[in-house]
């Protein structure tokens, strides 16, 4: 399977590659237009120059079977439109683009051309949210906080808290009938928001800090007098009376404890059986996020 990844940045070369590189029958092919980087993880992979490509047309000209988009989100609608105009396969960092409406197309033109595309929400693969499903939900928390990083409304709600929002997407047991969102800005930056979501018997609270002092992810599910917590997708911590900790094996890699590895692999699978997979759901995500932006007070642009 001749498969590319496009963009060569922390998140391709920290996660993606080590596990694409480990495949069998992965033919893999490399783009990006900074030639120093080609050749430095070109040459750390020990692909041959035909696998090394500086533009999309020559990618493109290799007849891929799929393609892994993990170049900036503001060039993600040209590239990812390029890609299924071709007919391949593509799976794409979230989120799918920065304005809806591109989303919006983005995703009809996957069911029109009858072509994947896949978007990279790891967490509802990683195995301490996935475990989550099996336990009562009648109250879902969840907090993705930083340090230092108050930023403009839209990049850190589509780039960042779109993880949050997808999370309580996928863990919510029920329809959803009422959406609340709280922020705090100064200056034209957001320092936090606070996205409630409520339906039949649950609430889900997602949370982001970007003062909060430290850098931290924990998701917490409870209901029926038990609980579970999630500390950075590593530790789950069960509360039933005692509390019981399960901590993530010594030799577990960081790409399975966070669900990457997962999602490559369902996604590649689902190449290899012919079998379309829809971003229909996802593109749910990116309109409760644009729900979220139009709700920051005073954003730039804001009527």
């Amino acid at each position: 399977m001749k498969v590319g990844c496009i963009g060569l940045g922390d998140i391709a070369q920290k996660a993606y590659l080590p596990v694409l590189a480990t495949q069998p029958g992965i033919d893999l092919h490399l783009q990006t237009r900074t030639p120093a980087t080609l050749e430095r993880v070109a040459d750390t992979l020990h692909l041959p120059a035909g696998q090394r490509h500086t533009t999309l047309d020559a990618l493109l000209d290799t007849g891929l079977d799929a393609a892994f988009v993990h170049a900036p989100t503001a060039v993600h609608p040209d590239i990812v439109t390029r890609l299924l105009e071709a007919g391949v396969p593509t799976y794409v960092d979230k989120p799918l683009a920065y304005e809806l409406a591109d989303s919006e197309r983005l995703v009809t033109l996957a069911e029109e051309r009858g072509v994947t595309l896949f978007v990279g929400f790891n967490r509802r693969h990683a195995p301490g949210y996935t475990q989550c499903l099996e336990h009562p939900r009648e109250l879902i928390l969840m907090q993705k906080n930083r340090v230092g990083l108050p930023e403009e409304p839209r990049s850190m709600i589509l780039d960042d808290f779109i993880h949050v929002v997808d999370t309580l997407r996928f863990l919510v047991p029920g329809p959803i009938d009422d959406v609340t969102v709280r922020a705090r800005t100064e200056g034209g930056l957001l320092h936090h928001v606070v996205l409630q979501l409520a339906g039949d018997g649950f609430t889900a609270l997602g949370v982001m800090n970007r003062l909060s002092g430290s850098a931290e992810e924990i998701l917490e599910v409870s209901g029926q007098d038990t609980k579970r917590q999630v500390f950075n997708l590593a530790e789950v911590v069960d509360h039933k009376g005692q509390p019981t900790l399960r901590r993530r094996g010594d030799w577990v890699p960081v790409a399975r404890q966070r669900g990457i590895e997962q999602a490559v692999l369902a996604f590649l699978d689902a190449v290899r059986a012919g079998k379309v997979l829809s971003a229909r759901d996802a593109l749910a995500t990116h309109e409760l996020c644009e729900r979220v932006v139009r709700a920051v007070p005073d954003r730039p642009g804001a009527a």
